[in-house]
């Protein structure tokens, strides 16, 4: 995105000559990918027209000014529908965007299409029974799972569909495809980036935030759509940083902390072996790195679980009573469940997550970020149900939610970024954390760890 953005500036191509390029690749590579739920054609290229109007009369509006990109399809896009990757919405065309939408439409983006997912936002791998299941490009002999709930927005980056995206995150959804698919990906602070027009699943642990194939092009989205938004009361008024500006290169003196328990030590061998040797290399840069555990991290999970499928159920209530035929098998069971956690249980939950926040605070208090796998395995085969980790046997689908919720639960910023492959060629992915609403530093360390490495210029094989 931000090379794109450069030559775009310098009049070396034309937004339009951008979006049908990448209206191209959609025709020819999305039928077997099944990265969009809707393509934005004709609205793509008046808007790419647009842009490149403005930018000939000296009016760019940004850095990413005539780039195209894909909301995932639970973003209210005005005109165009947000079916949230469901049946009961199929036909749902809102009447105005999501506040994130129209941001990066006042920086100059261009939304390309509207990005598959797994219904409802309810499910770390990413399948959809209505619109088909977004397939991971790593893997052309196989159907692996992209990783959820944002599969098509990493699907699309990583095979070029598009240069950037919007994914949500409630307990990974945005890091474990950017690290299943090999691309960047940032959950920011909770309060960080309004969530005003883009459906709820988990109001106090819903994230919005950027995914694309570098940490720079995510500085940059992440500067056009942050900010308090009256729309949004749990936004923050917090003034919004240069988040490109602080992006030197350097990590001389950065303190990191590489989570061993509950984190790397569980991973699959290979994914723990990339994750140290990506601590070796941050400490080999300047890069102050020790080891630290979380003491509360092992009540996560339940205490998670009571607050998600308590929040979900309270906004699908009505329509589980006259649709539930509509939601596809494993979204509606999940919904089902929410109506066994009661009250006090809710309120567990919310104590125990003060626990989790000040315990991820404290490690945190003399290190500037955490250095964690995003995900213990790399992309499983859809209908793999089971699998091994370093302290046993898991099922997949809490294998991929293991170390990217604690920090939805705590609403600390986190991002993923590759760091390796298997020995199969699948991706690795690797999480920095950082302080509430210091994703400058988050971004800093990410961005640094890529360009001390190549992985960020992998492409994959359906790309």
């Amino acid at each position: 995105m931000a090379e794109l953005g450069r030559m775009i500036a310098k009049k070396e191509v034309s937004p339009v000559e951008v979006v049908r390029t990448h209206l191209a690749r959609v025709t020819a590579l999305d039928g077997k990918l099944r990265a969009f739920i809707t393509v934005c054609g004709e609205q793509a290229l008046a808007a790419a027209r647009t842009a490149e109007a403005e930018l000939m009369a000296g009016r760019a509006a940004g850095p990413l000014h005539g780039v195209p990109y894909g909301p995932k399809d639970l973003y209210n896009t005005k005109g165009v529908r947000t079916t949230g990757g469901s049946r009961i919405l199929a036909d749902a065309v809102p009447t105005e965007d999501s506040t994130v939408v129209a941001r990066l439409a006042a920086a100059g983006l261009i939304v390309l299409g509207k990005l598959n997912m797994h219904e409802f936002a309810y499910g770390p791998e990413g399948l959809n029974a209505h619109y088909g299941d977004a397939m991971n490009p790593w893997d052309g002999g196989a159907h692996r799972v992209a990783g959820g709930s944002s599969s098509g927005s990493g699907v699309a980056v990583a095979a070029a569909l598009c240069p950037g995206a919007l994914g949500s995150d409630t307990g990974g959804s945005i890091r474990i495809p950017a690290s299943l698919c090999g691309i960047s990906g940032l959950k920011p602070t909770y309060g960080r980036v309004s969530r005003a027009g883009v459906l709820p699943l988990s109001w106090s642990m819903d994230h919005a935030g950027p995914m694309a194939r570098t940490v720079e092009d995510c500085a940059l989205m992440l500067r056009a759509m942050a900010g308090y938004d009256p729309a949004d009361p749990t936004t923050s008024v917090l003034p919004v940083p240069d988040y490109a500006a602080a992006l030197t290169g350097d990590v001389r003196g950065l303190r990191v902390g590489l989570l061993r328990a509950h984190f790397t030590d569980v991973a699959a061998a290979e994914v723990r072996a990339a994750v140290e040797k990506a601590a070796k290399t941050l400490e080999q840069a300047g890069a102050v790195v020790d080891e630290v555990g979380l003491a509360q991290i092992e009540h996560v999970p339940a205490a998670a679980f009571a607050v998600v499928a308590t929040e979900a159920l309270a906004y699908h209530a009505e329509w589980m009573r006259t649709r539930a035929a509509d939601y596809q098998p494993d979204v509606r069971e999940r919904l089902k469940l929410g109506a066994f956690v009661s009250g006090v249980h809710y309120v567990r939950a919310q104590q125990v997550r003060q626990l989790v926040r000040r315990d991820v605070d404290a490690a945190l208090a003399r290190r500037d970020v955490l250095l964690a796998p995003a995900t213990p395995i790399p992309a499983p085969a859809l209908g793999e149900k089971t699998t091994r980790l370093g302290d046993g046997p898991s099922d997949v689908r809490s294998a991929l939610l293991r170390l990217t919720r604690p920090f939805n639960f705590s609403g600390h910023p986190a991002c993923s970024v590759p760091c390796g492959f298997t020995s199969t060629g699948l991706p690795i992915g690797l999480q920095f954390v950082g302080r509430p609403f210091d994703e400058a530093t988050v971004l800093r360390a990410g961005d640094a760890y890529q360009r001390l490495t190549e992985w960020r210029a992998r492409r994959p094989v359906l790309a």
